[in-house]
């Protein structure tokens, strides 16, 4: 099979058979397991949350928040060239953490400081909702910082950008937990 995730249950499950035949079913819930980036997907996090070993998976982005990774110098050009490849060739634009929201005042201003307006404010996506707030065209279209923000001159609407809200009401992915 060319992808891994759909390997581990079938693992897990034929590994937790030989110990029980082996007569030593207890090394199966005492021990630590730990699988590559590979195996990782919220489906296979649920399956070894309900077998009740003591399991460390890691996710794709593991290494981007491991500080070992944060000093080398060589991990930091190789996702740049990755990161570059994706976005064929074109700079990084601000996202959505560079942008000032207050859920609780209900504003949103941009990089550049300017107000933004409250374009829709109920957004269901997966189970999560959002907010989403649009630059004023007339800010946009002189701002000095337009080539980090938009990909192309603003003509019908400024920058539009949507935030999460109510996570702290949010349930806790497997993948949120395992981190």
């Amino acid at each position: 099979s060319v992808g891994e995730q759909q390997t581990l249950k079938p693992a897990i499950e034929q590994l937790q058979a030989q110990l029980t035949k082996l007569g030593t079913p207890d090394t199966f819930s005492t021990t630590k397991f730990t699988a590559d980036s590979g195996f990782h997907s919220e489906v296979n996090l649920e399956f070894m949350a309900s077998t009740g070993l003591d399991a460390y998976m890691a996710d794709s982005a593991f290494r981007s928040r491991n500080p070992l990774f944060s000093q080398s110098e060589r991990y930091q050009t190789e996702q740049e060239k990755r990161r570059l490849k994706r976005s064929k060739g074109r700079s990084r634009l601000f996202n959505s953490n560079d942008f000032h929201f207050d859920e609780k005042k209900q504003t949103c201003h941009c990089p550049a400081g300017k107000e933004m307006w409250l374009s829709v404010k109920n957004i269901e996506t997966a189970g999560r909702h959002y907010v989403r707030y649009s630059g004023y065209l007339k800010d946009c279209r002189v701002c000095p910082l337009q080539t980090q923000c938009m990909r192309k001159k603003p003509t019908k609407q400024g920058r539009q950008v949507q935030f999460e809200t109510n996570i702290k009401d949010k349930i806790i992915s497997y993948t949120d937990k395992m981190r």
